[in-house]
Formats: structure tokens, C-alpha cells, sequence
């Protein structure tokens, strides 16, 4: 994912995204959270505030 920042029609798509799907966009482009992603445990994701719908335990 290499957009320009500058440029308006790359994020187009961001005026239709929800609250969790703004949040999103947001935490992937955070250098810890995908440092810390791959080894990240359920228990570890509260850091994080994440939820794992679908998964017991949650």
C-alpha cells in the first residue's frame, strides 16, 4: 500500500468508513502495533483495546 497522502482520490473510500473501520485504517499504520502483531497474544491485545469476536474466551 504505497498511496500518496497528498492526493485526495487515494482515501476517497475513508468517507464511507465506519467508526471500527476508521480505527483501523489508523492502528495499521502504527509502527508498534505491527511490530507487536505477530507475536500478540489474546490476552496482550487488551493493550491494544482489540476484541476477537468468534474466538472463545472473548
Amino acid at each position: 500500500m504505497n498511496r500518496d497522502w497528498r492526493n485526495e482520490d487515494d482515501y476517497a473510500y475513508f468517507d464511507d468508513l465506519d467508526a471500527s473501520g476508521l480505527a483501523w485504517e489508523c492502528l495499521r499504520r502504527n509502527r508498534a502495533y505491527r511490530a507487536a502483531f505477530a507475536a500478540m497474544t489474546e490476552a496482550e491485545a487488551g493493550t491494544w483495546e482489540l476484541r476477537f469476536p468468534g474466538r472463545s474466551g472473548s
